[in-house]
């Protein structure tokens, strides 16, 4: 049976990760997987949005701790998974987790690398590495205290400390909280949502959100603006103000 399953909702596609035995750790393998699926994705322009799930119990619940056990020095310096997550990192379209359970160490990456987070009410969020003689290596650090603040971030990277879906929203890691049965239909209805809009505005707001935590003010202000005037000049920009102004639904076509 595969690691990880793609399902197709007509202008969506949800990855689910398939390693229940494991409590879906994501070793290189799956990693991988992933890493196709999603270039896969960008180059389909039937394809908008991406969704990744787990089950009802764990979305990832780190790395694969038997896979990191033969590394030494050496071989950690030589690891694909530096190159692996940038590969999923580099996805252009929208992607959104669904987090029911357990989403730690490798896990909590994979959620924080997403745009938007939904999770179930038993979602439960951490960053253990320190417990296990290590820190997070593949973005932890430097995405969660982007995304929570200062004072959370130390908390949770330096006790190991997780925390859970309600304190996770309120810090700003997750945008929705629904019942842990409810939440991979919610999601899926929030990204067929997001899929209606045009596929190069969609991608333009996304390089320009992420370039806020990634460069200045300024900087970011003149790179929305080139943007925003490279959207001018599309046909899917002219063809959602005339369905505004005719008073109908816009049929984006990617242009």
């Amino acid at each position: 049976m595969s690691e990880l399953l793609l399902t197709r909702h007509d202008r969506v596609l949800q990855l689910t990760l398939n390693r229940p035995q494991a409590r879906n750790a994501l070793n290189n393998a799956l990693l991988t997987q992933i890493a196709d699926a999603l270039e896969s994705a960008a180059a389909d322009a039937c394809v908008s949005v991406c969704v990744i799930s787990g089950n009802p119990r764990y979305f990832a619940a780190g790395a694969d701790l038997n896979e990191m056990a033969e590394k030494d020095l050496p071989a950690t310096f030589d690891d694909i998974r530096p190159r692996l997550w940038a590969r999923i990192d580099a996805f252009n379209k929208p992607l959104i987790a669904v987090v029911n359970g357990y989403a730690l160490g490798a896990g909590c990456e994979l959620a924080l690398l997403c745009d938007l987070v939904i999770a179930g009410d038993n979602a439960r969020f951490g960053l253990p590495e320190i417990t296990l003689g290590t820190m997070p290596g593949a973005g932890g650090t430097q995405r969660l205290i982007r995304s929570v603040g200062k004072a959370l971030a130390s908390r949770m990277v330096l006790s190991g400390e997780s925390i859970d879906a309600e304190r996770a929203q309120q810090a700003g890691l997750v945008s929705d909280i629904h019942p842990a049965n409810l939440s991979d239909e919610y999601a899926l209805k929030l990204a067929a949502n997001i899929a209606r809009h045009s596929p190069l505005a969609l991608r333009a707001a996304k390089q320009s959100l992420r370039l806020a935590h990634e460069v200045g003010l300024q900087a970011g202000l003149v790179q929305e603006r080139q943007l925003f005037t490279l959207l001018s000049g599309t046909e899917d920009r002219r063809e959602g103000v005339s369905a505004f102004l005719e008073k109908r639904t816009p049929e984006f076509k990617g242009r």
